[in-house]
């Protein structure tokens, strides 16, 4: 694979492939690699023919983190480099937060930093056995970016969620499982086969109804018990209009596996 092209994007019938290409740094995130991802995003996001987003490392790592080499550069630019490569990050990582479509990581490696971080704003994560977790970033004397700071307390509760930014130390696959931070460990000879296999599950789902589960865990905590009620009766009588729904009821009594068509 060319090492110009920092973010690879291919698609895969149903199934869009976003992969990090920077082995030689352990894909470590920089601008050129920021503006790649979010280019990738915003054509996953346009492509209304994908019904799965798998995205995954080149080499022996999912992500590093950061291009550390490269920060020396923003320390001379009153924080301008740094909101910039900051902003771009954020902007890709909202649009997959709000797809509406299943996004599943594949992790491998290093998943550290802003690895981690992207990690925990996808849906699903499948983590090879010997992935090397950590958030990294109070040891170079700086808070979490990436949504990390949003997403961690979230799945881990907020006590242990300040001892893992705040110590950084380097966790396995099992405690990641542990925790809730990926939702599998396989055998890291199978990643990409048990990978594919759970995207091939999420491309043949219900498409639309996917994507209104997404919307109504991810806005669960903007609302009233009351409003999230009126969401969730909103959002069932907005999947039952789908042919998904009518496929979904004949096969319940047909006693058959379903055919989702995604629409």
């Amino acid at each position: 694979m060319s090492e110009e092209q920092p973010v690879l994007l291919r698609n895969d019938g149903a199934i869009a492939h976003i992969r990090f290409n920077r082995p030689h740094v352990l894909n470590a995130l920089n601008a050129e690699f920021a503006y790649a991802l979010l280019s990738a995003c915003k054509s996953v996001a346009a492509d209304q023919n994908n019904r799965v987003v798998v995205i995954s490392g080149e080499g022996r790592a999912f992500m590093s983190g950061g291009d550390i080499g490269s920060f020396s550069k923003g320390m001379d630019e009153d924080g301008k480099f740094f909101r910039e490569l900051i902003g771009v990050f954020h902007e890709a990582l909202e649009i997959l937060a709000n797809l509406p479509r299943p996004v599943l990581a594949s992790l491998n490696g290093a998943v550290a930093g802003a690895g981690l971080s992207v990690a925990m704003i996808v849906d699903v994560a499948v983590a090879a056995d010997d992935a090397k977790f950590t958030l990294a970033y109070s040891r170079l004397g700086t808070s979490p970016d990436g949504s990390s700071s949003w997403s961690l307390p979230r799945i881990v509760g907020l006590r242990k969620a300040l001892e893992i930014a705040l110590l950084s130390d380097v966790f396995d696959a099992q405690e990641a499982l542990r925790l809730g931070i990926v939702n599998k460990v396989v055998p890291a000879a199978t990643l990409v086969e048990e990978t594919e296999k759970l995207a091939r599950r999420l491309a043949d789902g219900p498409t639309f109804a996917y994507g209104q589960i997404k919307q109504l865990m991810r806005q669960s905590h903007l609302n009233t018990l009351n409003e999230q009620l009126a969401k969730e009766s909103d959002a069932f009588v907005a999947c039952s209009k789908t042919k998904d729904f009518a496929e979904g009821v004949s096969a319940f009594n047909a006693k058959r596996a379903p055919n989702f068509s995604g629409v």
